[in-house]
């Protein structure tokens, strides 16, 4: 096609605006003549309201007259009152009076002059607020007008009858305390050490992310071996290591990038045939747990996938393999094959050699998300793992007696009350294990501490009442807790607990805990439970 000249194109343009200078000119009479239409039926309209409320008001009651008269009257000074109030209270600038920017730029808020150091504007208490701190200096959201915090004596009202019931069994430690101020509100027994089922994974949960922090994550390597075509696979103790395909970029460390990774460095090197070892010996002590083979919990190794279980699930309870690390090495071994790496032969256990040249690797999600996780699904595997790798941080034998040790170690240098308390393991299985409800409103209290971030994964992984992880069928659907109470399950034959955190009927954040031993009842235990937390999501209680 030709190229146009510059007077086609002008003409062509000018033609153009012209066509549309009359369409326009058009479109205009025609909206004006509408208009007109329109203007005259509403004109109409209005002169026969205006006529209605005439003949209705000469039809009025004289004293109702005046009546309605005082009303406009009362109306029209308030409204000039307050144009009145606002310039008096000038000048402003950009939706904002003078005086309070000139106030903002004093106090070195943002927009004004930073000429010396900077003070915090005036606010509200934080409802995350740090325990034993001093309260947030009294401003007009802190002062007077600010919501109290419940006394004892209404929760007392509120819940004593609630602990009559007798599904709750014999023993029982509650704790109820504020997380504004830190201050335990209502308490029965709330310092006595009991079995606490696997609201322990709160104590664990902690233990973990203060000691290694909530960005940490776990590898899972293959390196070199003693000879020139051996490669070990190397357990860091992830247990979320899954064999499974993955989607996204959050999910947990995969087997399969690992091969994927592992089998493109091999390339490299050269042929094998290849041997594949691979490596345990990052933990010690038993492996399996004291309640034995059981399908709440696989034999506690550092080299699993999919945590040794046996169907497609990803949570509950499962069939489990008896040696799990072998068969995770086995199913590396498969994919290295069938990347097109020859293995020679069936993976044995050997042991890396330290320092050894690392082939590839992957590494688990953070910390926080596998608390999280542990937390929702009530996952005993996560909790052992996390026990572990605590007494790992703390240069203890990664063992359950190791595990314990560190654990107990680092709740001490939170500064938690430890009183009666004693921990055997990371999930809650044995009944060995005993602490006190006191202590795990504690634990929730500091995670809602903004001097402990790190902890916070310990909130938002609380099951939400009626719709997530083991409260998910809780909770009938007119139930006042449900969607409000986020908490922590424990269930054992006789032992039932909950301990989570709720915001009352007055907005104030409270955490609690209810640990019961004794129970005959389970499923009548658990509605108690849920009742008592309901009842603080429903209580003002001040």
């Amino acid at each position: 096609m030709p190229e146009a000249r510059s007077w086609q194109v002008r003409e062509w343009l000018s033609h153009r605006l012209s066509r549309g200078r009359r369409e326009l000119d058009r479109m205009r009479g025609r909206g004006l003549r509408e208009l007109d239409r329109v203007r005259g039926r509403g004109l109409r309209e209005w002169n026969r309201v205006r006529a209605r409320v005439r003949r209705e008001w000469r039809g009025t009651p004289r004293e109702q007259q005046r009546t309605w008269q005082l009303v406009a009257v009362s109306a029209a000074t308030g409204l000039v009152v307050a144009v009145v109030s606002v310039l008096v209270a000038g000048p402003w600038d950009g939706g904002r009076r003078t005086a309070e920017r000139a106030r903002a730029a004093e106090d070195g808020a943002p927009g004004g002059r930073h000429d010396g150091p900077e003070r915090p504007a005036p606010s509200a208490s934080p409802v995350l607020a740090a325990l034993g701190a001093r309260p947030a200096p009294r401003s007009p959201d802190s002062g007077g007008d600010a919501v109290p915090p419940p006394t004892g004596a209404e929760l007392a009202d509120t819940l004593e009858p609630l602990l009559k019931d007798p599904a709750l069994g014999g023993e029982r430690s509650v704790a109820v305390m504020d997380v504004t101020t830190g201050q335990q509100v209502f308490g029965v027994k709330a310092g006595t050490a009991a079995i606490p089922a696997s609201t322990i994974k709160l104590a664990t949960g902690a233990a973990a992310l203060s000691a290694l922090g909530p960005d940490h994550r776990i590898r899972t390597s293959v390196v070199a071996g003693a000879g020139k075509n051996d490669i070990v696979l190397v357990g860091g103790g992830d247990p979320t290591l899954t064999a499974r395909a993955v989607k996204g970029d959050d999910h947990p460390a995969a087997l399969r990038q690992l091969a994927d990774d592992t089998a493109r460095a091999l390339k490299k090197r050269g042929a094998g045939p290849y041997r594949l070892g691979y490596d345990t010996s990052l933990y010690s002590g038993p492996e399996l747990h004291t309640i034995g083979p059981n399908e709440n919990l696989s034999p506690v190794v550092p080299l699993m996938a999919d945590e040794g279980r046996k169907d497609d699930s990803d949570h509950g309870p499962a069939p489990r393999a008896e040696d799990p690390a072998t068969d995770a090495a086995g199913s590396f071994a498969a994919m290295l094959r069938d990347r097109g790496v020859e293995v020679k032969d069936e993976p044995r256990a050997r042991e890396a050699a330290k320092g050894a040249r690392t082939v590839a690797s992957v590494r688990s999600q953070p910390l926080s998300s596998l608390v999280e996780r542990m937390l929702t699904t009530s996952d005993n595997d996560i909790a052992e793992a996390l026990a572990r790798q605590t007494a790992l941080a703390a240069g203890e034998p990664a063992s359950f007696e190791g595990g314990a040790k560190a654990v107990t170690q680092r709740l001490r240098k939170l500064e938690l009350p430890l009183g009666g308390v004693r921990i055997a393991d990371g999930s809650g299985l044995d009944r060995a294990d005993h602490v006190s409800a006191g202590l795990l409103a504690q634990v929730l209290v500091r995670a809602a501490d903004r001097d402990h971030p790190e902890l916070r994964s310990l909130l938002t992984g609380l099951p939400v009442a009626g719709f997530t992880g083991t409260l998910r069928t809780r909770y009938a659907q007119d139930a006042v807790g449900r969607g409000v109470v986020r908490a922590k399950t424990g269930t054992l034959t006789g032992v039932n607990s909950l301990a989570g955190s709720v915001v009352d009927a007055d907005g104030r954040l409270l955490v609690f805990a209810y640990l019961t031993n004794g129970t005959t009842d389970a499923t009548g235990a658990q509605r108690a439970l849920d009742r008592m937390a309901s009842a603080l999501a429903n209580c003002g209680c001040r």
